[in-house]
């Protein structure tokens, strides 16, 4: 199993176009970071979790000829907005469906927000998608088994995933210890952490940080980073030696 950052960044803090702070203007590539995703790539298959605004450079930047399943944490839109952009994979498919796994409430989002990618006389070459419900057990995607591990994003329930050695999480601000108990055993973890300042739904990096040695992975990486975390090369001075920032286009196997 092959692991790819799509990206590491999020809309939360996002600077105007003017914005002349050390992150915005760093010509460090490890700086320049997309809407967070990433792709899961097992046995010649394509599975990503997450499709938010910039999936359509996301792809074309990975060169993806294939796309087998998306997956979805949640249904805000920076991590949703790319639906629309899996028709180049119909496409190649020879008009395939694309399946997508997603909590029923998430589900019910996106038919409201892309409904004429469900209508029951589509527009011809509208996204082909077949809905999938998940909600807290176990599923099955191209001989993977995806383990929901539901977090809070202030109010709101998050699914994070475990597959084998491997766990996602992502938009959490509080994970129970019920749920915490799945996590534990994983060689590598990603966790979110948004910025060294508190917020109401989200990690802050000392949160991460203490959480992450809760877990005690053999490996962390941080992701949904906003520019207000700061430069990479300087977060990761003050990381222990486990732990990670990702970035946009890191990749590891498992």
């Amino acid at each position: 199993m092959k692991i790819t950052f799509l990206g590491t960044g999020t809309s939360t803090g996002v600077p105007v176009l003017t914005c002349k702070c050390d992150v915005c203007r760093s010509l460090d590539f490890r700086d320049k970071r997309l809407r967070v995703s990433i792709l899961i790539q097992h046995n010649g298959k394509n599975i990503i979790i997450d499709s938010g605004p910039d999936f359509r450079q996301q792809a074309l930047r990975e060169n993806l000829q294939s796309l087998e399943a998306l997956v979805f944490t949640h249904e805000h839109k920076d991590h949703t907005g790319g639906l629309d952009d899996v028709r180049p994979f119909n496409y190649l498919s020879g008009i395939k469906n694309c399946p997508i796994y997603a909590h029923s409430r998430v589900l019910a989002q996106l038919k409201m927000e892309y409904f004429y990618a469900f209508s029951e006389k589509p527009y011809p070459g509208v996204p082909i998608i077949t809905c999938n419900e998940i909600d807290t057990e176990p599923f099955e995607i191209a001989g993977l088994t995806f383990s929901p591990i539901q977090v809070l994003h202030h109010k709101l329930p998050v699914l994070g995933f475990r597959i084998g050695d491997f766990t996602y999480i992502t938009d959490a601000n509080y994970i129970s210890d019920e749920e915490l108990s799945k996590v534990h055993g994983s060689k590598v973890l990603v966790l979110n952490a948004l910025q060294r300042e508190p917020h109401i739904s989200h990690f802050n990096l000392n949160q991460a940080i203490e959480l992450s040695e809760k877990i005690g992975a053999q490996k962390t990486y941080f992701t949904h980073i906003s520019h207000k975390l700061g430069l990479h090369r300087e977060v990761e001075k003050d990381l222990p030696a486990n732990v990670s920032l990702a970035y946009d286009g890191l990749s590891f196997s498992l």
